[in-house]
Order: structure tokens, then C-alpha cells, then sequence
């Protein structure tokens, strides 16, 4: 490895260093923040640390690549620890300088980055601004040549038309309602776990938790009986306690879209009764043929059964927003073809429940993209991304 990736390591090595000895106090900011839960931020920080610890994995993919200058970024309101270890990292090992600022929901978890990337050569965080005036400054300055941005599809659109600013910009768009297919001979037990702590994780409020489950209607009700029970696992309350998994929904936003999605099921069937009072949202357990295809964050999942593994993959394959799809058993033939076609990311019988930093992230059509700038013509990409490869030319 060339002697010029030492110091880069170096640095994200103090930045990790950084992150763990603030854990706590991450916890409690993301806590005062959005309401997530202690457990959840704890892996958040954890997941983080070990990746910028072991960033040297990913130096193959940036050697002999020149970096681009600063690459920018907005981050969103979940996982920002893990936000700034996979784009930061990697802009860092590039060579890049990376300048960021929270979301305008997180000001004490923007104050605590400012604290802990202060004098660390390459970091700058904004704070204090609101994201739309950073997001012009980052436009207006030729600088910036790179640029991550997160939101629903009209930030996505706001940004488009100012593509030729820059020469990658990064859409992480809305992942609708992410979807799981439990085909006729899933390992139920398995299935199970996976589909409930993967819905639940930190209130649901990730872009990678799971929002509705496709089932074949001859194993349906051992399923149901399955997650029932490991829904008694679900805990709402302080988010302080190591033990929840859901706490208070404080972002206005997702209590909105959580809203509107339950009014556009029509007769819903709850399995539990769900809670809705102030801040504090679910878990919303339910059964429908047809959930909904809008975007979508919070503790939300519906169990849809249907007819046979080739209906379950025909319902998925029409989702407006292919971020993720995971499913466990065996596709029939051709369908994992045409679901690695159609999706971004796609888990074949996964066994984690967080999103391995180190796997390839993103979106296709709506849910994410690429704009990159080639002499000045403009090339829209999508896909799941490696940001090491992607934050070098």
C-alpha cells in the first residue's frame, strides 16, 4: 500500500477514536433529538467505529485515483454516526476534504460533531444553518464537487436541476415501504426474527427498515403466530432504557407520513392496538392484500398474504420505490434475476439486521441516483454504491 493512504488512515483512525470516547454522549443527544433509542444508537456509534478502523479494506479501490476536492454532504436525521463514517470515511481514504451538516432535526447531535471532528484536518461541520441555505452554499461554491444529499423525491428534484454545479451529485432518496417475501419454504423461525427486529429497529426509523412482508398464504398463520410473538419483544417507552425499541416519534414529519399512509389502507386489520397519542406512534402491526406504495419512516409493518411465491414476487416487482428488497426461501425461477434487476440493494436470506457498512448502499429509480457531470454532459446513474470508489477520479 503507497506510503500516501498512512496519514488519511491515521486520521480516520482518530476520528473512530473520537466516536467511541463521545458514545454516550451520542446516545443522549440522538435521544433528545428524535426520541431513538440508546441500544440502537449504540450500534449506530459501534458500527461506525469499526468501520473507519478498518478502512484500509477499501484502499485497492482508491489507489492511483485522484481525489475530487471537497465533497459536501447533508446528512439525514437517522444513523448520522454511520452517515459519516461511510461517506466521510470515504471521502477522507480519496484524499478528499469533507464538509457536513446535520439535519435540521438533530441540533444537539450537530453541536457534538462539531466537537469531536474539531482540529481534525479534512472535517468541517456547519452548524447552525438551515440545510436549504447550506445546501445553496454548497451549490454557489465551485469548490464543491461533490455532493450527498438525502430526502423525499421533491428534495431529489430540487437538486437535479442544479447537477451541472457539481460533478457527482448524490441522491439517497425515500425507500417507500421496503419490502420482504417469505416464500413457501422459508426457514419460518428465521423469517420471523428477521422481519420484526428489522421493522422495529430504532422506531423504524431507518431508510432500511422493512415496511411490508409478502407471505404465501400455506404458511401465513405460523408466520403471524411468529411475529405476534416476537412482537411482545417490541418495547415503547424512554429511550434511555437498554431495553426499547421504540421511542417517542418526536420528528413532526414522520408522524405526518406515518398518518397518511394508515389512512390510505383501506380496512386495515391491526394485529396489536396500535398507539397514537402526541409523540408517541405504534408499533402499527396489520394485515392487508395491498399495502400501500408511498413513502414511508416510522414502526410500521404490514403482513400481506398471498397465493404463490410467483404473485408475492409480481406485487414486489411493481414497487415504485426499488431500494430494498430481501427475502427468505427460494425464488422461483428467474425471479431473483429480475429482483437484482429492479432493486438496489437485495439480501438473500440475511442474517443481520443493521446493513453491513461495508455492502454496497443505495437505491434505483425513485429511491436514489447519480448525477455525474462528464464534460459537461450529464449521466444519471443508480444502483447500490461503494462511496470509496465513487469519491476518486
Amino acid at each position: 500500500m503507497s506510503n500516501e493512504f498512512a496519514p488519511r488512515l491515521a486520521l480516520l483512525q482518530q476520528l473512530a477514536d473520537r466516536l467511541e470516547q463521545r458514545r454516550a454522549d451520542f446516545i443522549a443527544a440522538e435521544a433528545e433529538d428524535i426520541g431513538a433509542p440508546c441500544a440502537a444508537v449504540a450500534m449506530e456509534v459501534d458500527m461506525a467505529v469499526e468501520h473507519l478502523r478498518t478502512m484500509a479494506l477499501e484502499a485497492p479501490l482508491v489507489v492511483g485515483k485522484a481525489p475530487y476536492g471537497i465533497v459536501a454532504a447533508i446528512l439525514p436525521y437517522d444513523a448520522p454516526p454511520v452517515m459519516v463514517a461511510r461517506v466521510g470515511g470515504a471521502a477522507i481514504l480519496g484524499g478528499n476534504q469533507f464538509r457536513f451538516s446535520c439535519s435540521s432535526q438533530t441540533p444537539r447531535t450537530a453541536r457534538l460533531f462539531q466537537e469531536v471532528v474539531a482540529g481534525l484536518p479534512g472535517f468541517t461541520t456547519v452548524v447552525g444553518v438551515d440545510n436549504r441555505e447550506f445546501g445553496r452554499s454548497c451549490v454557489d461554491d465551485p469548490q464543491v464537487r461533490v455532493f450527498f444529499i438525502s430526502g423525499g423525491g421533491e428534495v431529489g428534484a430540487i437538486y437535479a436541476r442544479q447537477a451541472h454545479c457539481f460533478d457527482k451529485l448524490f441522491f439517497a432518496g425515500p425507500s417507500g415501504l421496503p419490502p420482504v417475501i417469505l416464500f413457501k419454504d422459508a426457514d419460518l423461525a428465521k423469517a420471523a426474527r428477521f422481519v420484526v427486529g428489522r421493522a422495529f429497529i430504532n422506531g423504524g426509523q431507518y431508510c432500511t427498515t422493512l415496511k411490508r412482508a409478502y407471505i404465501h398464504r400455506e404458511i401465513y398463520d405460523r408466520v403471524k403466530e411468529l411475529i405476534l410473538s416476537h412482537l411482545g419483544e417490541v418495547q415503547v417507552g424512554d429511550p434511555l432504557d437498554p431495553k426499547t425499541r421504540i421511542g417517542p416519534i418526536k420528528v413532526e414529519r414522520t408522524r405526518k407520513i406515518l398518518d397518511r399512509a394508515l389512512a390510505a389502507i383501506q380496512d386495515p386489520h391491526f394485529l396489536v392496538p396500535p398507539r397514537r397519542d402526541g409523540e408517541w406512534r405504534g408499533p402499527f402491526l396489520l394485515e392487508t392484500t395491498e399495502p400501500p406504495d408511498l413513502e414511508l419512516f416510522g414502526p410500521f409493518l404490514a403482513l400481506a398474504p398471498v397465493k404463490s411465491d410467483e404473485a408475492a414476487v409480481a406485487q414486489v416487482l411493481g414497487s415504485r420505490y426499488p431500494f430494498l428488497v430481501a427475502w427468505f426461501g427460494t425464488p422461483p425461477p428467474g425471479a431473483q434475476d429480475a429482483l437484482t434487476k429492479k432493486f438496489g440493494m437485495t439480501y438473500d436470506n440475511p442474517e443481520f439486521v443493521f446493513t453491513p457498512l461495508r455492502l454496497p448502499f443505495g437505491g434505483k429509480g425513485e429511491s436514489g441516483w447519480i448525477i455525474e457531470n462528464r464534460e459537461g454532459k450529464l449521466i444519471k446513474r443508480d444502483g447500490a454504491f461503494i462511496y470509496s470508489a465513487e469519491l476518486v477520479r
